[in-house]
């Protein structure tokens, strides 16, 4: 593994990470693909929700941080009974391809087993090729694939799912 991620400390999300987090989904996003600013709002008020809402022990959020740089995140949110919901999976462009993506999955879905649920469950996007190649490759099925328009661009919205 990279000597970088090796040196890659997750820790748990807090309310002072929401505008960076905010920030580096809206434009990455809107780097890469183009979406509008609605997509930074529809994150930022995901965030709010989980600051003010979120149970501890069913529910857990991750920040990688390499020093004093943060270099992604990953959410495990309760979706039903049973049912875990995986969200704002982001890595920076810097911090792609060093196996960081999968430490975070892992951490993800160990929490999501030890939580007591059955099920993870993901929304994505088609276009986001290196992260449905990810979830693939750990044991996610496309459940459903849908043409819509969101965040001003016409999108395959996709839902993913795995026993854990």
């Amino acid at each position: 593994m990279d000597q970088v991620s090796d040196q890659v400390t997750l820790k748990p999300y807090e309310p002072a990470d929401r505008g960076w987090l905010v920030a580096q989904h809206a434009q990455l996003y809107a780097k890469a693909e183009g979406f509008d600013d609605s997509f930074g709002v529809l994150v930022e008020s995901i965030l709010k929700e989980f600051e003010a809402a979120h149970d501890p022990a069913c529910e857990r959020g991750w920040i990688a941080w390499a020093g004093e740089q943060r270099l992604g995140s990953i959410f495990c949110v309760r979706a039903g009974e049973g049912l875990a919901k995986l969200r704002l999976f982001l890595l920076v462009p810097e911090a792609r391809g060093l196996g960081l993506g999968q430490r975070l999955l892992d951490a993800c879905m160990g929490f999501a087993r030890e939580a007591g649920y059955g099920r993870m469950t993901l929304w994505t996007h088609e276009s986001h090729k290196a992260a449905c190649a990810l979830y693939a490759k750990n044991g996610f099925s496309l459940v459903s694939s849908t043409p819509v328009t969101s965040f001003g661009q016409a999108l395959v919205e996709q839902h993913w799912e795995r026993q854990i």
